[in-house]
């Protein structure tokens, strides 16, 4: 039964981020709604029937903090291509460590934060 709601509601979210994607302008942006918020939602909405709110809030933080991780690694990405002076899948490739490192952090932050709370 759990797999069904996850398949239903999973669903539901890509399909309504979807349709705000195809509603936002310039079209290039409407891209980022394609399909990372609305699993993000479907997990969330999930977790909080299964496991409750408490555990639903430190998975939101710990999203919230990797998606600033997300952030710099497509600064990166965007400097280093306006240079012009790699390749695409060297760049990428790169920038990918930049956001592991990031999300590390991130959750170094988040250890130190709770232990002393």
């Amino acid at each position: 039964m759990d797999l069904l709601w996850r398949f239903l509601l999973g669903g539901l979210l890509v399909s309504l981020f979807a349709v705000i994607g195809d509603v936002v302008r310039p079209r290039r942006l409407g891209g980022v709604f394609a399909a990372a918020p609305s699993v993000a939602l479907a997990t969330l909405a999930l977790t909080i029937g299964h496991s409750g709110r408490a555990l639903a809030s430190i998975e939101a933080r710990s999203m919230m903090l990797t998606g600033f991780a997300f952030v710099l690694y497509a600064c990166v990405v965007s400097r280093a291509l306006l240079r012009g002076h790699w390749p695409v899948w060297a760049v990428t490739l790169a920038a990918l460590v930049v956001w592991g490192i990031g999300a590390v952090l991130a959750g170094l932050l988040l250890l130190t934060y709770d232990s002393v709370a």
